[in-house]
């Protein structure tokens, strides 16, 4: 598995291209908007778009999938179901965070815990990791030891849960009991900001320790 990271909007979210070497299909994670940039950096990579993924129903991770989707006439696939009051209000959140406009859409197929996600000879899958939002969930290859977590964890971070229906204690119990069993030498890619490994983070992220802070 092969990945392009394109950081988009006012809030450098890292839309990722994720891409089967042999194949050259594709998958957009997380466009969150800048749609035409976006565009213009797969056409480059020279892949094949297949789906859009999509971690969690905030506007910075959606902005703009469904307007890619429509161009690359491809499904628009997770995250899970519990996110859909988050899409189906996409107008309030485009005022909220002051973005571009966003209408609201649902998408082709939701994502539940186990599933499988297939680009090319590759395949992801599926862990729910509730607390940034409650139907959150993070993509995992295995073999590559690559996760895609969305607003899960950062490097030296973790998600925010003051959003509705966020809750602090579902998020660091997804982190260590989802994401930190997955091997010290497991990276991943954040919804912001640089990658890190879940071993470097378990060993120095400030809310992953005994005395946490609390967002």
């Amino acid at each position: 598995m092969k990945y392009h990271i394109i950081p988009v909007t006012a809030f450098s979210q890292n839309c990722s291209v994720i891409y089967c070497p042999d194949t050259h299909q594709a998958a957009l994670v997380d466009p969150g908007g800048e749609a035409e940039k976006i565009k213009g950096e797969v056409a480059a990579l020279g892949v094949t778009i297949s789906q859009v993924l999509l971690t969690h129903g905030h506007l910075d991770h959606v902005g703009a999938a469904a307007e890619l989707a429509a161009h690359y006439q491809v499904p628009i696939v997770g995250p899970h179901k519990e996110d859909l009051f988050l899409l189906a209000a996409l107008h309030e959140q485009s005022r909220m965070f002051g973005l571009d406009d966003c209408a609201p859409f649902t998408p082709d197929r939701w994502l539940v815990e186990g599933d499988m996600v297939q680009i090319g000879n590759q395949q992801l899958s599926v862990l729910e990791c509730p607390g940034h939002t409650p139907g959150h969930i993070v993509f995992i290859h295995d073999t590559a030891r690559l996760a895609l977590t969305g607003d899960v964890i950062f490097k030296g971070g973790v998600g925010r849960s003051d959003f509705p229906r966020g809750n602090h204690q579902d998020l660091i119990d997804s982190i260590k009991n989802k994401l930190l069993p997955l091997g010290d030498d497991m990276a991943f890619i954040p919804g912001h900001g640089p990658m890190s490994t879940l071993g470097y983070e378990s060993k120095t992220n400030p809310f992953l320790q005994d005395e946490m802070p609390i967002w």
